[in-house]
């Protein structure tokens, strides 16, 4: 029996282990088990959580529901009965999520009998409509009958919309009524006020519930002195001193799962209505982002117009410049813009400008490098800001240096921002976008200090590039700060500046590099074209077309990749650039390759190789030598494939040029196996892999360690060429590359063993 209640209380995430001797002392502490967890099926849920307590007691099949119903009614009966204040407010009327946080509260509650003389603090933190109240009610009233002398509670206003922050005298005063003190006993002075407080409450078992607090300043004259008092305190700071001065628990509190989003939606409007229209309770709770106000919001606006659907609500919300005005139940308390307003009005005057200026940040996150160049301010003066923002539940630091905000603040964070200046808004976007553009910049030079970089207008005033130190900082942030960059290219299209748009294309093309031809990848380049082709600039065209076109190249979209790199090898000749002439003429003979000509591909490299010779640049010399040496191993000459490729290798190693001896190592190893010499080509390959994987090219490592597989096979070490290929399966696989993926599936399967006949 025991087991069977230690299990049902686990089920529902509370942590408790009963003796059989206890079950029946709490009985009544099934009450909270049965509340906690109600569901829009309540009632049913309700009977079949009694009946498993019931059976679990002992109770016989009889009278276990009378007898569990009468513990139920015994209970509220105590509690009703004992002497003290009772002030809590109304329960919230259902509750879901959150049981790591509601386990938390438990394990402090636990705790206090060992805390010495220590009281025992949890302070709930989080943004306006997270739940930060609805939390601290529902375990207060999930625990009622551990507080035997009753419960103090008092909205401190910290973030209130008309008055300011209520002093701790006044929260004093209101508790000292409470416990029954006439107005004329109590003495005058704040400390002599707290000094009574603390003695009345001396020895009792009680739970203040200190809600809406502003700061550690204002909670701290109302924490009591004995450890037989629980105090939680529930705030949009963080409230970091009481964690230092009085060793509180501090629970930040986040947004609901997606699955209790739905389940909280369900329980307001039914099952059967979300399951009428799916992909518009997506669309509602993708815009809601799991904030408890606004599920609540959107449920309410639902149950008032039970005749729309749930489709024209979520078309409603689909406009986020009006999204935060639609979050709106009718009131102050019940509406999402109202709650986070709040927030903001306590802000000082230099936190809410940088507040207002992350709302028109581009990308998911800032890090604090790129906030210093979007505020203008220096390190010390934006980490204030940043932290100021972080304190108050407006901003969350996901990561070291590293910042995101709720999709609905940032929302509000935007319509902050329409009250700025235009010239310092635009003066911002300005420093931010060329923060990512001077920086990906360096970040490439790093990464290939051989190729010429474009040449880049200073950046704007304010504005402070990182100052990567090597080529692992810039993979570094170029990971990091991914999705940012190709944020700041599409706002860059959005306001119409279009020398940074294709110059922030060129400054993260490795990017396709890395991941591979995907539609990302694409929409960059083409964005990219679409300036350079506005701009009219010549330089910028050809450079866009020849990248581009191999985009397409690697796609397999060769009839598009032939018509844009014909378009700049004209426009290379039209102003004689022979640089741009070798390098249209590489990617022509990628093209003719992959079409199946293999003479025309080798006459456009041969081409390239010459071009490349008369403008003496050994770099691309090597890179031309490799590419000539492997379209010649494809048409079968391999004595002389071999030449160009060691030549080109040895080119590489002088200059210092990684990614072009990577590609012709694989090359050689491509040219040792085809001529049977398998204990060079898995040399080979092996020493391309680690370059490739050094640099985290695993788009074309996918393919260097295929071949490597073949290399094992041809050496007959089946178990190497196994792990080969399943290596590049997996790679494959990760790339979407299903033709590629499917061609070593096969090799996979034909290195089965074949069973004995």
């Amino acid at each position: 029996m025991p087991g069977r209640f230690a299990e049902l209380l686990r089920r529902h995430r509370i942590e408790a282990e009963f003796t059989q001797e206890e079950l029946a002392e709490r009985a009544k502490l099934s009450v909270r088990t049965i509340r906690r967890f109600e569901t829009a099926e309540r009632a049913e849920a309700r009977m079949a959580t009694v009946r498993l307590v019931a059976d679990a007691l002992g109770l016989g099949s009889t009278d276990r529901e009378e007898l569990l119903a009468a513990a139920v009614g015994a209970a509220d009966v105590d509690v009703a009965a004992r002497p003290g204040p009772r002030q809590l407010p109304a329960p919230p009327g259902m509750f879901l999520g959150h049981h790591d946080e509601l386990a938390a509260l438990d394990k402090a509650l636990d705790r206090a009998g060992g805390r010495g003389g220590t009281v025992v603090v949890s302070a709930i933190s989080g943004g306006g409509g997270v739940g930060k109240t609805w939390l601290a009610l529902r375990w207060a009233y999930d625990n009622l009958a551990r507080f035997p002398d009753g419960q103090l509670f008092v909205d401190l206003r910290g973030f209130a919309p008309a008055s300011g922050p209520m002093e701790p005298a006044e929260a004093v005063r209101g508790f000292l009524d409470a416990l029954g003190v006439a107005s004329a006993a109590v003495p005058t002075g704040l400390d002599a006020q707290v000094g009574m407080y603390r003695s009345l409450v001396a020895d009792k078992r009680m739970l203040i519930v200190l809600d809406n607090a502003r700061d550690t300043e204002q909670v701290t004259p109302l924490l009591p002195g004995n450890p037989g008092c629980i105090v939680v305190v529930t705030s949009r700071d963080r409230l970091a001193g009481l964690a230092t001065r009085h060793d509180a628990t501090l629970l930040p509190l986040g947004t609901l799962a997606d699955d209790d989003a739905w389940a909280l939606l369900a329980c307001r409007l039914g099952h059967y209505r979300l399951a009428a229209e799916p992909r518009a309770v997506a669309a509602l709770l993708h815009f809601c982002a799991g904030l408890p106000l606004a599920l609540a919001v959107v449920a309410a606006r639902a149950t008032l117009y039970p005749d729309f659907t749930l489709a024209a609500l979520a078309n409603e919300l689909s406009d986020s410049a009006a999204r935060l005005s639609r979050l709106d139940a009718g009131d102050p308390t019940s509406s999402v813009q109202a709650a986070l307003s709040w927030t903001h009005d306590a802000l000082d005057p230099t936190s809410a400008e940088v507040f207002a200026l992350l709302g028109v940040a581009c990308g998911p996150e800032i890090s604090l490098p790129a906030a210093v160049s979007l505020t203008a301010l220096t390190g010390d003066r934006a980490t204030a800001a940043l932290r100021a923002l972080e304190r108050v539940s407006l901003l969350r630091q996901h990561a070291p240096g590293r910042y995101r905000m709720h999709d609905l603040v940032k929302l509000f964070a935007a319509d902050r921002a329409k009250h700025l200046d235009p010239e310092l808004r635009g003066a911002a976007l300005q420093r931010l976008i060329d923060y990512y553009l001077h920086t990906a910049s360096r970040a490439e030079q790093l990464r290939n200090p051989h190729l010429p970089p474009v040449q880049l207008d200073p950046p704007a005033p304010g504005c402070r590039p990182c100052p990567l130190a090597d080529s692992t900082a810039a993979d570094t942030w170029f990971d990091a700060e991914r999705p940012n960059l190709l944020a700041a290219q599409q706002l860059a299209v959005q306001l119409g500046w279009r020398r940074q748009v294709w110059q922030l294309a060129w400054s993260m093309r490795h990017l396709g590099w890395r991941s591979g031809p995907n539609e990302e990848c694409l929409a960059v380049w083409r964005a990219g074209l679409s300036a350079a082709d506005d701009l009219g600039d010549p330089a910028a065209q050809i450079i866009v077309r020849r990248y581009l076109g191999h985009v397409h190249i690697l796609r397999g979209q060769y009839e598009e990749a032939l018509e844009l790199l014909e378009q700049a090898l004209a426009m290379a000749e039209d102003i004689a650039d022979l640089t741009s002439q070798g390098h249209v003429h590489r990617y022509l003979s990628g093209t003719w390759e992959r079409y199946g000509d293999d003479e025309k591909a080798l006459d456009h490299a041969t081409r390239a190789l010459r071009l490349f010779e008369a403008v003496d640049t050994p770099v691309m010399v090597a890179d031309s030598l490799n590419l000539v040496g492997w379209t010649e191993a494809r048409l079968g000459r391999h004595e002389q494939a071999r030449d160009h490729c060691l030549a080109a290798l040895e080119l590489c190693r002088r200059h210092g040029n990684r990614e072009g001896e990577a590609y012709t190592l694989d090359s050689l190893g491509y040219i040792f196996g085809l001529t049977g010499d398998h204990q060079r080509s898995r040399e080979h390959y092996r020493q391309a892999r680690t370059l490739f994987r050094d640099r985290g090219e695993t788009y074309v490592l996918a393919g260097t360690v295929e071949k490597l597989g073949q290399a094992h096979l041809g050496l007959g070490d089946r178990d190497q060429a196994r792990a080969a290929w399943e290596e590049a399966l997996g790679l494959y696989r990760s790339q979407h590359r299903v033709e590629d993926a499917g061609r070593v599936s096969d090799r996979l399967a034909a290195l089965e063993p074949v069973a004995e006949q």
